[in-house]
């Protein structure tokens, strides 16, 4: 598939009418103006946009060079987004992205998950990674070190959300992370690091819905048992995580 069929169809997917607004309401009550927010893994902006319309300053960053330049294009402008072209992981460098041309969504730093994951998610089997590019890598450390210590730290990143991890020392009040089907081990692996750092309570969000599973925020233990028994069969979604003296 030519690749600017895949970016075409992200742009469907991430920027149709009415997505803007579904954004702002759901990440309303987590993000406050003048928040420092770090979006890792911004694909074409769509959350990049939202966090910045509700007031908060946000350092974008997405390593896929095609993407990268639609990133630029669509939020770069933004007097409040500042927008880079690293990935994120646990050490300053540079790394290999497998980079998918008909579903750039699931480009991915992970070369065991990238493996593994047709295999064990159904949802992955028509998933072909065919390029790879050297793009450079730098940490949530490394950022902080810059633009200061985020409010709010989206991580999408196609299995390699322990690594990014791996890379912070400091408690970030506000996080969240995608897990998938088939690889809930690093989400396992996600909540130990965190629990490495702070008191954090959990909740999480199904799929692209804007609705949190819980009631209310839970324990790692309790999230852990979750994720444990399948995560309810959900394909995909994303974990978040609040310093416990967090306001809710």
């Amino acid at each position: 598939m030519p690749e600017w069929l895949g970016l075409l169809r992200s742009l469907v997917i991430y920027w149709r009418p009415g997505r803007q607004r579904r954004l702002r309401q759901f990440y309303q009550p987590l993000v406050c103006p003048g928040d420092l927010v770090f979006d890792i893994g911004a694909h074409l902006g769509d959350r990049t946009l939202a966090f910045a319309t509700l007031g908060a300053r946000v350092v974008a960053l997405e390593p896929q060079p095609q993407l990268f330049s639609w990133l630029n294009h669509l939020v770069g402008r933004h007097a409040k987004v500042t927008v880079r072209t690293e990935a994120v992981g646990r050490a300053v460098g540079t790394a290999q992205l497998a980079i998918s041309r008909r579903t750039p969504t699931v480009s991915t730093l992970a070369k065991a998950w990238r493996q593994q994951i047709p295999e064990t998610n159904p949802s992955f089997r028509h998933v072909r990674w065919d390029r790879v590019v050297d793009v450079p890598v730098t940490t949530l450390d490394a950022l902080i070190d810059t633009y200061g210590l985020p409010n709010f730290c989206k991580i999408d990143v196609e299995g390699y959300e322990a690594e990014v991890l791996a890379g912070l020392s400091r408690q970030i009040p506000r996080m969240s992370l995608e897990f998938v089907s088939g690889s809930l081990d690093i989400a396992v692996n996600c909540i130990r690091r965190l629990n490495e750092l702070g008191p954090y309570e959990f909740n999480a969000v199904p799929g692209e819905q804007r609705y949190f599973v819980f009631d209310r925020w839970i324990t790692s233990n309790h999230l852990l048992e979750w994720l444990g028994a399948g995560a309810k069969s959900i394909s995909s979604g994303d974990l978040y995580a609040q310093l416990a003296q967090q306001p809710h």
